[in-house]
């Protein structure tokens, strides 16, 4: 499959996702929390209304899914940014100052990834307590340390090429050979990073959405509407099949998109 195909493909989808969120009220047929009783479980196309059906509470299952992108997008978007910065700096500083720098980082980052990430998180947003500002938090937290390894490695690798010893030769001081000369060589590393990380944080929002320890059960997510479909699946297979397919999709989306700018971006694989 041709890179840009990747990058438009996997992009494309997430714009698409990202004008949903944005327009969100303007789109959607129904308001995601109104409820229906007498139109509870209805099957896709038995209402011209409800385009995909609607959950056991009479709930438009587009609408809910619509407006769930909000959620699933900013915690892709806030915590997979915030993962990246602090483990960028963290990961650099470790790769470029070496000795105790690099021991104590280093030892912090193998410690860090011995804890089970899924079971980590969920421990997390149980003490934090729950809400979209702790499920960012502990996708910070968990995940600051794909970044500081990979980031670290990449600097170490750039810290030993002629250019970063003709800097310092130059008397360029370290902070400006770090962030003005090492950097922008790290950054495409960066960027596949943090577009896979993406997809990593939608994972984890669903999974603690599913079970019921991300925002409050009214807000529509992916998560809390997979596991109400796994509930009512013989009686309304749709409630659970729609959010698990555009959650799979999304998920997709972000993989292509990195696996493509990481195609474009290494001088190895354009060759």
């Amino acid at each position: 499959m041709p890179k840009d195909f990747r990058i438009w493909l996997g992009g494309g989808f997430i714009l698409l996702l990202l004008l949903a969120a944005i327009f969100a009220p303007l789109i959607s047929p129904f308001d995601p929390l109104e409820q229906d009783l007498l139109s509870a479980t209805m099957a896709p196309g038995q209402d011209p209304s409800h385009i995909i059906g609607t959950d056991s509470l009479g709930r438009d299952v587009l609408s809910r899914l619509i407006f769930a992108c909000r959620i699933a997008l900013t915690v892709a978007f806030v915590a997979a940014t915030l993962a990246c910065l602090a483990g960028t700096f963290l990961g650099m500083l470790a790769g470029y100052l070496g000795g105790w720098w690099d021991a104590t980082i280093s030892r912090l980052i193998d410690i860090w990834m011995a804890f089970p990430p899924v079971l980590l998180s969920i421990l997390l947003v149980a003490v934090l307590g729950t809400g979209i500002h702790s499920v960012i938090a502990a996708i910070v937290v968990i995940d600051w340390t794909r970044f500081a390894r990979v980031v670290r490695a990449e600097t170490q690798q750039q810290a030993r090429l002629e250019y970063t010893e003709a800097a310092t030769a130059l008397g360029m001081s370290r902070g400006t050979i770090l962030f003005r000369e090492i950097l922008p060589n790290v950054v495409p590393v960066i960027l596949v990073l943090l577009s896979l990380e993406m997809g990593i944080a939608v994972i984890v929002e669903a999974i603690l959405s599913f079970v019921g320890l991300s925002v409050s059960t009214d807000t529509p997510t992916w998560g809390g509407m997979i596991a109400e479909g796994r509930q009512i699946i013989y009686q309304a297979w749709w409630v659970l099949v729609f959010p698990l397919v555009t959650l799979f999709l999304t998920v997709l989306a972000f993989n292509q998109l990195g696996d493509g700018l990481r195609q474009w971006l290494d001088p190895m694989l354009k060759r």
